[in-house]
């Protein structure tokens, strides 16, 4: 199910993949494809748009993380880093049984890197919640490329909550 027409700039569609929910956001950036790569994998650049992360964010590398967006606090692992297109890691929310997996892969578009989010291994009762946040994610990393300033997630969340909550009603 993908959003059509929202007037919100929702860049998500949602699925169910083996009972579990999954997403995907895609976003376009004026930025060098290695400026993004960067942004995604080094802790000091996380620092400035995503959250403390701490760790080894290499392959095979264990990280620690708490985002600034939701609060979300966890571990994870590196299961791929093929710079600077492809960065797939295994997580798990302390309150959820369940290890999720993120895919972020960067290409080349002209003069901008295209960003593909992929995430899966969600609950379906959360999914909305889940791509709403994962929106903001990306969303604050298109204006840390751009040299903005973090914005609050709260309004942003409220604004997009409802809409995804409207393209999760028929999945499962």
């Amino acid at each position: 199910m993908t959003n059509t027409g929202s007037g919100l700039g929702v860049l998500g569609s949602l699925r169910c993949v083996d009972g579990m929910g999954a997403l995907r956001i895609e976003d376009r950036f004026r930025a060098d494809i290695d400026d993004a790569w960067s942004a995604l994998t080094e802790p000091r650049r996380l620092a400035h748009w995503y959250g403390e992360v701490e760790g080894d964010l290499e392959q095979g590398g264990t990280y620690s993380a708490r985002l600034f967006a939701s609060g979300w606090e966890g571990t994870g692992r590196v299961e791929a880093c093929e710079p600077p297109g492809r960065l797939v890691v295994v997580s798990r929310d302390p309150d959820e049984p369940h290890e999720n997996v993120t895919e972020v892969t960067l290409t080349v578009q002209g003069a901008e890197t295209v960003v593909v989010v992929d995430q899966r291994g969600l609950p379906l009762e959360l999914l909305w919640a889940y791509a709403a946040g994962m929106q903001i994610h990306v969303e604050d990393l298109g204006d840390h490329l751009a040299g903005r300033e973090r914005r609050d997630a709260a309004p942003r969340f409220d604004q997009l909550g409802p809409a995804y909550r409207a393209l999760a009603t028929n999945i499962g």
